[in-house]
């Protein structure tokens, strides 16, 4: 079926619509820790899987689900990915435990990887003037952003209002007005089953991803034992197998070939590192601003709105500087300045120096929006024109796992020097508060008096400068990928920023 010029607008506002809430949902949980930690009495390592098994099975599932598009019909694949979006968001809402949360979270982003690949393929397919297409393009990554920028804000005016799970059935009337405009607005196209759907593939992956992340998170928490070291060692096989899979498919799922070129390893490297770091950071910065300055969620959502605004804008910003600078010097100063943000917050008040800490996440967002843009640049342009797609599935697929492992890296390292500086002492209940600060705060609240109040105030000292660690150990670590990209892209010039433009 051809639309009809007057129609394609149409059809764009619908899958926009679809794309808008699945977007919000990636961040708007963050704000959302402390008032679930307390309500489910979730653990430090229940709310960091709550957080990022999202990422983590979407990284899976982004490539095959867009491979199963292209054999059934997009259309049929955006409604059933709303449907299950939809009914998860309901099973999130009302989850009684932190088990069934995460169960929860996990057919969300099943849901999400069916909505995603859809949305890109239905615009590309709707719009064949490359000028509208673009047009287009720009619309949805300005709906990225902005999508990303306002969950933290959404979040925080619905838990000043609401329980914890508003957060997730705000989702709901969205679907039931998105799903009858997606099926009236979005004709059937003809389906062409060409390859072969490598579901098995992405199961291993993420089986690998999942069992890997478990024995970190197990290990830094319980202690290394023989249980956690198989685990590893089993996640580890279970990617190392994927890997080689990927290597001698004709048709494989990730082509792992193109990291042979050295800007697509350092494009796929600043891309782990910003959307990690970039994750990592908000998740923390949202409990510290609410377990230890007390902070409202609202409050907490309006203090960082520098950091994704400025994010948000960074894009289009950076795709004009690195036509005129390049990707070396672009990557390089975005990494530094970066660095620079985090090792100055580290030692700021977050509590008191409001001015000089916005102005440090204005330039924290900026700089890492910048990182990512230049990963993107390095990675596509890079790559063959006929491998173009493989290389954005590489991108799309670095950049979940980036904001999973991101998460991880943050909270596993934060959990371990918070232990350390919560000190020893306490035993029976109240040893739990030396785990998180969620569960001493539970612990806490639970104790009450005297007693309850000055193990509340040890974890709020043990948890700042916990968080000002792990903002050095990544400045450190970030300043140190600033020296490899402008290593690795020496031999990258100022043309390589016309691949911004096209991607």
């Amino acid at each position: 079926m051809t639309f009809a010029p007057r129609n394609r607008w149409l059809v764009l506002t619908a899958v926009i619509l679809a794309f808008l809430p699945v977007v919000v949902d990636m961040t708007i949980l963050h704000i959302a820790v402390p008032s679930l930690t307390v309500a489910l009495g979730a653990s430090g390592t229940e709310i960091l899987w709550i957080i990022d098994i999202y990422p983590l099975i979407m990284a899976g599932l982004l490539v095959p689900m867009g491979t199963l598009g292209d054999r059934v019909g997009h259309r049929r694949l955006m409604l059933i990915g709303l449907s299950i979006f939809g009914l998860a968001s309901i099973s999130a809402a009302f989850s009684p435990t932190a088990m069934m949360l995460i169960l929860s979270r996990v057919l969300l982003a099943v849901g999400s990887s069916m909505i995603i690949p859809s949305v890109l393929a239905l615009i590309r397919q709707t719009f064949e003037d490359p000028k509208e297409r673009a047009l287009a393009l720009g619309v949805w990554s300005t709906v990225a952003s902005a999508g990303a920028a306002i969950g933290p804000l959404t979040g925080g005016f619905l838990l000043e209002h609401f329980w914890w799970g508003s957060v997730f059935l705000i989702n709901v009337p969205i679907m039931l007005v998105v799903l009858p405009v997606v099926f009236l607005l979005i004709p059937n196209r003809p389906v062409a089953a060409l390859g072969s759907w490598k579901i098995g593939h992405a199961l291993l992956l993420i089986a690998g991803l999942i069992a890997t992340v478990y024995a970190v998170k197990t290990g830094f928490k319980a202690g290394p034992s023989v249980f956690v070291f198989g685990v590893l060692a089993l996640g580890l096989a279970l990617i190392a197998w994927f890997a080689r899979l990927q290597i001698v498919a004709a048709e494989p799922l990730l082509d792992l070939s193109l990291f042979r070129k050295p800007a697509i390893s350092v494009g796929m490297l600043m891309a782990f590192v910003a959307s990690g770091s970039l994750a990592g950071f908000e998740l923390l910065l949202a409990q510290e601003l609410q377990y230890v300055y007390g902070r409202t969620p609202l409050q907490a959502g309006l203090f960082m709105m520098p950091l994704v605004v400025a994010s948000a804008i960074a894009g289009p910003i950076a795709g004009k500087l690195a036509g005129r600078f390049g990707l070396r010097w672009l990557g390089t100063v975005g990494l530094a300045a970066a660095s620079l943000a985090l090792f100055g917050i580290s030692q700021s008040n977050i509590g008191g120096d409001d001015v000089a800490i916005a102005c440090l996440m204005a330039l924290l967002g900026f700089a890492l929006g910048v990182g990512l843009l230049a990963s993107s640049a390095a990675i596509m342009g890079a790559a063959p024109v006929e491998k173009a797609g493989a290389a954005g599935s590489l991108e799309a697929t670095g950049y979940e796992l980036g904001a999973g492992l991101g998460i991880t890296f943050f909270g596993v390292l934060l959990s371990a020097i918070y232990r350390n500086n919560f000190g020893l002492g306490l035993t029976g209940e109240a040893a739990v508060a030396a785990h998180s600060i969620g569960e001493a705060m539970v612990v806490a609240q639970k104790i009450g008096g005297a007693e309850g109040e000055a193990i509340a105030q040890t974890a709020r000292i043990a948890f700042a400068s916990a968080h000002a660690s792990v903002l050095m150990v990544t400045a450190a670590l970030i300043a140190t990928l600033a020296v490899v990209v402008f290593v690795a892209l020496r031999n990258e010039g100022t043309e390589a920023g016309a691949a911004v433009a096209e991607h």
